[in-house]
């Protein structure tokens, strides 16, 4: 657009064309986003990623809720997943979390959410379905504490003192 814009104008000697720009230079400044609009994609993901997951909860009693719940809670755990992406950029977001200290927790969450699905969709087992829910949302809190500094070392001393 800025080409266009100086070429209209008669104002082509400027440099640093989008032509000598690499590709991933004239991605990222056609894609980045301010600070505002960063914080306000990630509390609309976040929320919207909670409500999926509680209306997911919800659902189970409903004829046809274990597809619901499986689907609903899934898609919220990915959605509140995807809002931290706001915050870092999605190729950031991704080198972070298979980074060495959380590839186990990301790989953990990734698996317990299929297998949530598939218990729900594929081998119709409900009590199964939750029991992977359950462990998907232990998943998440393991991998979400392994951005907080030191959470994850607290986490293992409180629970080995009260063993």
């Amino acid at each position: 657009m800025d080409k266009l814009r100086r070429a209209l104008s008669g104002d082509e000697s400027v440099s640093g064309d989008d032509e000598e720009q690499g590709f991933a230079a004239q991605i990222n400044s056609a894609t980045t986003l301010s600070w505002s609009t960063r914080i306000q994609g990630f509390a609309v993901c976040f929320v919207l990623g909670f409500v999926f997951s509680i209306l997911g909860s919800a659902l189970i009693a409903l004829p046809k809720g274990l597809l619901l719940f499986a689907m609903f809670y899934t898609i919220g755990n990915l959605t509140s997943m995807a809002s931290t992406m706001f915050l870092m950029g999605p190729f950031r977001q991704l080198k972070k979390m298979f980074n060495e200290t959380r590839v186990l927790a990301t790989i953990g969450v990734f698996v317990f959410m299929i297998l949530t699905l598939l218990s729900a969709l594929w081998w119709k087992r409900a009590l199964l379905a939750v029991i992977f829910c359950i462990l998907q949302f232990l998943a998440f809190i393991w991998y979400s504490l392994s951005y907080i500094p030191y959470a994850r070392d607290m986490v293992r001393k409180t629970i080995t003192s009260c063993v």
